[in-house]
């Protein structure tokens, strides 16, 4: 079992534990729109533990506390990905594919116009 494997089999048990603890019962538009707004809470709680707020004395990031909140953002990602039937090698091969196109774009080789960096789009135009 790989990483990405084991992450998702622990975020189904511990979603079907509170699932079941606490007696929920939502369709799934509600959940998603539930882990979507706990997502947001928690990309808060990452914002607060960086120096966004210009009228406050800068502090040193701390690695571990940016750490936790990632993680707690991954925990309703996988959430989500659970609930719309998405599985470890779906996600996976979703990303490569749109981690190939992202390249395309930044590159001016994209169907999808207004992304290519001016640099590499004259490059690229040289070159064909």
């Amino acid at each position: 079992m790989d990483k990405l494997d084991k992450i998702f089999e622990l975020q189904k048990l511990f979603d079907d534990k509170v699932i079941e603890e606490r007696n929920l019962e939502y369709d799934l538009d509600t959940w998603l729109q539930k882990d979507i707004l706990a997502m947001l809470s928690e990309l808060g709680e990452l914002l607060d533990e960086t120096n966004f707020k210009w009228w406050k004395n800068p502090k040193a990031l701390n690695r571990d506390l940016l750490k936790g909140e990632l993680i707690d953002i991954l925990h309703f990602f996988i959430s989500m990905c659970l609930k719309l039937d998405i599985t470890p090698q779906e996600l996976y091969e979703a990303y490569l594919d749109k981690n190939k196109e992202n390249f395309l774009r930044q590159e001016g080789r994209s169907q999808k116009q207004g992304y290519a960096v001016p640099t590499l789009l004259t490059r690229n135009e040289e070159t064909q």
